[in-house]
């Protein structure tokens, strides 16, 4: 299909109304964030749904809300306390965002959520598409919107060629979007677009039967609806790898291991990890500088960590030792011993929680 692509009013109209009329027929509504509709309530989901699948996120949504109500609450809290709401869900870059936006939120807008859709997208971690989710889902304001879901919608029905990421592929989209949004009940269709993206039109195996616009979709007549989207071209993955060193006092009295707070921005940006050396003869160095004598060493079994843009093999060293000096905390690097029979109440990396769990058995 060329572009721009053009839609006339009519089958604009048409194309809204068969996807509000399937929403309120099939669609999802009762979701937590679903319930109770507030900006603070939909922000809060629409972040914790981007590359999260919704039954991951229906948990850590109840949990995050109870203790963090308002966004006040959320403002007010410490960067270990969110960060440990969010253990588990992975991409933390989303939850330190939140948590600086709802701070903006109270020094700027008394605490009350924005609702300006300028003001919006000027919070960190929230683009376009979030703002508009936001604000049509919780206040019914007449906004587009286009995440990975409606793009698939989008692209299939109209065959418009190219792939997630590529600047006219997502531009044509957009006008699209602009075009078929209905500037009344726009939060159903929003909503409906979303839900027909993640449970009728899926990347594989789309059920065409139960979809409503399918006769007028073009990839179903031309039965191509596995080439739209195409595929981003693949690149090869770079491999990194890394020794954690884990430090470990264990005796009648304690079970502890010594970990360090990352900087806030950066590859597990805030949360609590081991150090880490890139080659073994390095740990000596590294325990000195703690004020830890070394008494043995265990290498435990060597596992992959991918993040979106690289493959980290880990090998995990932990070293049994006794500490000469108190280790005290220092900015920016602090550190703490954490017994492992203990809940931990800071946010974990996932390769962080992965070795405690393994050193805890």
């Amino acid at each position: 299909m060329n572009y721009p692509i053009a839609i006339s009013a009519e089958s604009a109209e048409k194309f809204g109304q068969q996807v509000v009329s399937w929403y309120h027929q099939q669609g999802r509504k009762h979701f937590p964030w679903q319930q109770d509709k507030t900006p603070y309530r939909v922000w809060i989901s629409e972040i914790m749904l981007q590359q999260t699948q919704v039954t991951t996120v229906i948990p850590y949504y109840q949990r995050f809300m109870a203790s963090f109500p308002t966004i006040t609450d959320l403002a007010n809290a410490d960067d270990d306390v969110v960060l440990h709401h969010w253990t588990g869900l992975g991409y933390y870059a989303r939850a330190r965002n939140l948590h600086k936006a709802a701070k903006i939120i109270v020094n700027d807008f008394s605490g009350h959520f924005p609702i300006e859709i300028e003001q919006v997208i000027a919070l960190p971690g929230i683009g376009r598409s979030t703002a508009g989710a936001i604000l049509s889902l919780s206040l019914k304001q007449h906004h587009p919107i286009l995440d990975g879901n409606v793009k698939r919608v989008l692209a299939r029905s109209y065959l418009v060629e190219g792939y997630n990421g590529l600047s006219k592929f997502d531009k044509a989209l957009w006008l699209l979007s602009e075009q078929l949004t209905p500037s009344i009940e726009t939060d159903s269709f929003n909503q409906a677009m979303m839900d027909l993206g993640a449970t009728v039109c899926t990347r594989s195996k789309p059920s065409c039967e139960l979809c409503p616009v399918e006769q007028s979709c073009l990839a179903k007549a031309g039965e191509q609806q596995m080439n739209f989207p195409q595929k981003k071209p693949k690149k090869k993955i770079p491999e990194k790898r890394t020794i954690m060193v884990i430090p470990r006092i264990q005796n009648e009295r304690c079970d502890k291991v010594l970990m360090e707070k990352r900087p806030p921005v950066g590859i597990w940006g805030g949360l609590w990890c081991f150090h880490e050396v890139d080659e073994l003869n390095e740990i000596d160095d590294l325990m000195a500088s703690l004020s830890l004598k070394a008494l043995s060493s265990q290498t435990l079994t060597e596992f992959r960590h991918t993040f979106s843009h690289f493959h980290l093999d880990i090998t995990p060293v932990v070293v049994d030792c006794q500490q000469l000096d108190a280790v005290e905390i220092n900015e920016p690097n602090q550190q703490k011993w954490y017994d492992l029979h203990q809940e931990l109440s800071v946010g974990l990396a996932a390769a962080t929680q992965k070795l405690l769990t393994l050193l805890s058995n």
